[in-house]
């Protein structure tokens, strides 16, 4: 079975990609900080669709904890896909950026962007190795548009994108999707903006959009999860 390594994955987006990889028959290595979400959602997985799902709780900016995702997926066969979900927003809720903290503006970049990197750079034998072997990270459209108070998270996911597209460039046997999920009723965005009650579309209705580019593979680049559910690219 192919093998997907998925930052972030106790909840939200993590979760919904997850459950739709697992119900396609795929082994899962699965990170998050929180150990007993992150268990409990293996067990979900394992019971309900019969794959190899393995819980490594930890902290994605701790190399030591990245490698052992990778030596997890190598137990498991390898690596067929790394999905960098994990992300931080630098405060809760977002600030303008002359109140934005250095601590927390380092702390995104560390965790949307380092971390993102060092994962890559520990799986990369694997997915070389792999034939078809791919990289999905989770962008945002505050990445490439001006929103008040998204000025730190949304730097944060524009270097996230720039890394993807050099890192397709520079290796042209994968493929390497910068993913724009769209809104979505997340911890993440309640986090970001409390104070917005408006409805969002739940993350499971997002997953096909991730579950085509992996059936198309289409080129490496930057694409939005809401084209790819309409049919476009």
């Amino acid at each position: 079975m192919p093998v997907a390594i998925i930052t972030g994955a106790s909840k939200g987006l993590g979760r919904a990609l997850a459950e739709a990889l697992a119900a396609r028959g795929w082994d899962l290595v699965l990170d998050a900080r929180t150990p007993e979400v992150l268990k409990e959602t293996a067990s979900v997985l394992r019971d309900a669709h019969g794959t190899h799902v393995t819980a490594v709780p930890g902290d994605v900016t701790d190399a030591g904890h990245r490698a052992a995702l990778v030596a997890a997926a190598w137990q498991l066969g390898g690596v067929d896909l790394l999905v960098s979900n994990a992300s931080a927003l630098g405060s809760e809720p977002l600030l303008r950026l002359d109140a934005l903290p250095p601590a927390g503006l380092r702390r995104a970049l560390e965790v949307n962007v380092v971390a993102a990197l060092g994962l890559v750079q520990e799986a990369l034998p694997l997915l070389r190795a792999a034939g078809a072997g791919a990289v999905i990270t989770v962008s945002s459209d505050a990445a490439a548009e001006a929103y008040e108070t998204w000025g730190g998270y949304g730097a944060s996911k524009a270097a996230l994108d720039h890394l993807a597209a050099v890192l397709g460039e520079e290796e042209p046997g994968l493929r390497v999707w910068a993913v724009d999920p769209g809104d979505m009723a997340t911890d993440l965005y309640a986090a970001a903006v409390p104070d917005d009650d408006d409805p969002r579309p739940a993350p499971a209705s997002v997953a096909p959009a991730f579950l085509r580019l992996l059936d198309e593979r289409p080129a490496s680049g930057r694409y939005g999860a809401p084209a790819l559910l309409e049919g476009r690219r």
